[in-house]
């Protein structure tokens, strides 16, 4: 039998039904045999509440700015996860299974100083394991841990899903499935294209791409610690009926793994196709082009905190000059042109021009590394429809494309269809 790693999202857990039926899962997993621990996040909707709760009391008390202890932060919004985690056990506990609730400096998954933002450190998995070998599910609250300081230190955005695939890497889980409310990975957004299918195996790589490219499934954290520790990851939904799936025959329920390029036997050219809304594009027009000049422009922005995407540079005939292209996201657009503004003397450019609301599209797939040709097709299907291309960046295994937003969804269609994703072609 296996060890497991079970992770439930809010959507899962987000009321007391909805956190039975998760107790129906894990009793099977149980039942099956299987050595379980389980890491839930916060009932849906009820972090932004506490983090709400947080902004408003120093308002309330009357203070003149929204000034407060991050450690005192940290205490109040990892609570969630801790109701949720003793719901759970009693829902357990209610059905016959030995369980019992854990917080994270229980454990202890230990973490670095930076309340708010906490980066795992190490996870000390022997008392768990022990209690599992006993046939205790262990019912972990996720996204907290314990910093040095002993105080409670959350883990920030995508907190819960690095809690459990650390967690897994800590107790040399077997496999880490992450419930959410889509049963894997597609070959696009399926309500973008409704002949998207689902993906049985996806690489670490190619996974990590996706996810940072704006496939919604899985945060980006997660999957760079499940790639760097091995950790398989297998996406499930956590609406099926529990009840309706066999755990102790070995068959594999409807989801998507997520697992070492060693274990795929076969890799298509193009794994998926991925978008991002809401880029602007900035462009630094007749900048000097002499040593330093990037530094001068990305150094600020990255001290302003603004995330600086896609970038192209074209240098002119006579090398004196450079034109400047850059992504950032909509949101940052206002503070990346005050940046800007205040380094242009420093940095020496004639014209700063910007546009917002363009969209990132994205081929992602590792058997770019082995087929030419695979940029070109892209190219040729986006012109064949009349989509202009803003930007281009490439790496090994991704090509990313900015275009207008009003043509995302036909280049996300066309790019899905071109390279066979589509559910009849790959028939």
């Amino acid at each position: 039998m296996a060890r497991l790693v079970l992770k439930f999202g809010g959507t899962s857990v987000a009321d007391l039904e909805r956190i039975h039926r998760v107790a129906r899962h894990v009793k099977r997993e149980a039942d099956a045999g299987h050595e379980v621990a389980v890491v839930v996040s916060a009932m849906a909707g009820k972090t932004n509440e506490l983090v709400n709760w947080v902004n408003r009391m120093p308002q309330v008390a009357g203070a003149n700015a929204s000034f407060y202890d991050a450690r005192e932060y940290d205490a109040i919004v990892a609570s969630g996860e801790q109701v949720t985690a003793g719901l759970l056990a009693i829902a357990l506990q209610s059905m016959g299974v030995d369980a019992r609730s854990w917080l994270g400096w229980q454990i202890p998954l230990r973490t670095d100083n930076a309340h708010g933002a906490a980066r795992i450190d190490a996870v000390d998995g022997a008392d768990i394991v022990e209690r599992m070998g006993r046939g205790q599910v262990a019912v972990v609250a996720g996204f907290q841990g314990v910093a040095p300081d002993n105080r409670i230190a959350t883990l920030g955005r995508g907190g819960s899903d690095t809690s459990a695939v650390a967690l897994a890497a800590g107790i040399e889980a077997d496999r880490c499935d992450i419930y959410t409310d889509v049963d894997g990975v597609y070959t696009t957004d399926p309500r973008m294209v409704p002949n998207a299918r689902r993906l049985d195996r996806v690489s670490f790589e190619e996974m990590l791409e996706l996810a940072s490219l704006g496939a919604k499934v899985l945060q980006v954290r997660s999957v760079e610690l499940a790639m760097a520790h091995g950790v398989r990851l297998f996406v499930r939904s956590s609406f099926d009926e529990p009840d309706q799936i066999d755990s102790s025959d070995g068959a594999t329920p409807p989801g998507t793994l997520i697992c070492s390029e060693d274990e795929i036997m076969e890799q298509q050219n193009v794994t998926g196709i991925a978008y991002a809304r809401d880029e602007a594009q900035i462009s630094l027009r007749r900048v000097a082009d002499k040593p330093g000049v990037a530094a001068a422009v990305f150094g600020p922005l990255a001290d302003a905190r603004v995330n600086v995407d896609m970038i192209v540079q074209n240098i002119s005939e006579d090398g004196t000059v450079t034109d400047m292209t850059f992504t950032v996201p909509d949101a940052d657009l206002e503070k990346a042109r005050s940046v800007l503004e205040s380094s242009r003397d420093e940095i020496g450019y004639e014209v700063a021009q910007s546009d917002p609301g363009m969209v990132k599209v994205s081929v992602v797939g590792v058997g770019m590394r082995s087929h030419a040709g695979v940029a070109a097709t892209a190219f040729k299907a986006l012109a064949d429809k009349g989509v202009n291309i803003r930007a281009i960046t490439t790496s090994e295994i991704k090509i990313s494309i900015l275009i207008d937003s009003d043509y995302a969804e036909l280049a996300v269609r066309a790019l899905h269809s071109v390279y066979g994703l589509d559910k009849e072609q790959a028939a």
